[in-house]
């Protein structure tokens, strides 16, 4: 079958210059991972020659002594033993700046100025700052503010105050309370009260013995010729084995 195929196609030749064959041989190239890496082959080869002022080598050792702790900490440990050997604390620069800080924050040094000039001040009497302090406190005086009225003297007979009178006995509890004093004491059978009575409707609703009347209680006389009994007579009578 693939005789004829196997022939021919050792025999058929293709010239290197037609476009499908340039096009395969692109194709190939664009393709080829030794093709695709060959520059950066050659780039290797040739190694690098980095002198040791360039910039990048610079930036980089500047990098590394910033994060460096030793480098961090080099000034640190120099400056440590400078202050060592004042002859007294007023010399020594940082000693200086916490006296003097420790001064602004105490709290009497603060206020001596003021304990000391506060008993020399001399205020006349009649100043206008006075005044004007006396005046405020008077305002915000709690016992200038409240003025208690004198106490009001009323007839017996007034309009006014026999309605008052009424109206405090309807609000009083003991007056409205009043009438059910003569109650107190007094026996009482529950026979008859509202509870009882409702008691007792309730248990004669539910008694089954007089909601239901049994049928053997019942007066009631059947009649022997009507017709359903003259058909059970006959029935009963041809249902005998007898």
């Amino acid at each position: 079958y693939r005789e004829a195929w196997d022939k021919d196609k050792t025999q058929i030749s293709i010239p290197s210059d037609t476009p499908v064959m340039l096009q395969s041989k692109v194709n190939a190239l664009n393709i080829s991972n030794k093709h695709y890496q060959k520059a950066w082959d050659e780039a290797k080869a040739k190694s690098y020659d980095i002198r040791a002022d360039a910039i990048p080598i610079k930036h980089a050792k500047a990098s590394r002594d910033i994060a460096s702790e030793y480098k961090y900490k080099e000034t640190h440990e120099k400056q440590k033993g400078h202050y060592i050997g004042c002859r007294t604390a007023q010399e020594d620069p940082k000693l200086s700046w916490a006296a003097r800080a420790m001064v602004l924050q105490n709290d009497r040094i603060y206020r001596k100025a003021y304990h000391d000039s506060k008993a020399q001040v001399h205020i006349p009497v009649d100043a206008m700052s006075v005044q004007a302090a006396k005046e405020c406190q008077t305002l915000v005086s709690d016992v200038d503010y409240r003025q208690y009225l004198h106490q009001w003297t009323c007839l017996p007979d007034q309009n006014d105050v026999i309605h008052a009178r009424k109206a405090y006995d309807l609000q009083s509890d003991n007056v409205y309370k009043s009438d059910l004093e003569w109650l107190r004491g007094i026996g009482w059978l529950t026979e008859g009260s509202v509870d009882v009575v409702k008691a007792k409707k309730a248990q004669e609703l539910l008694n089954e013995r007089l909601y239901r009347t049994r049928p053997d209680e019942l007066k009631f006389t059947s009649i022997t010729d009507t017709p359903d009994v003259v058909q059970a007579k006959i029935n009963a009578l041809q249902m005998s084995d007898v």
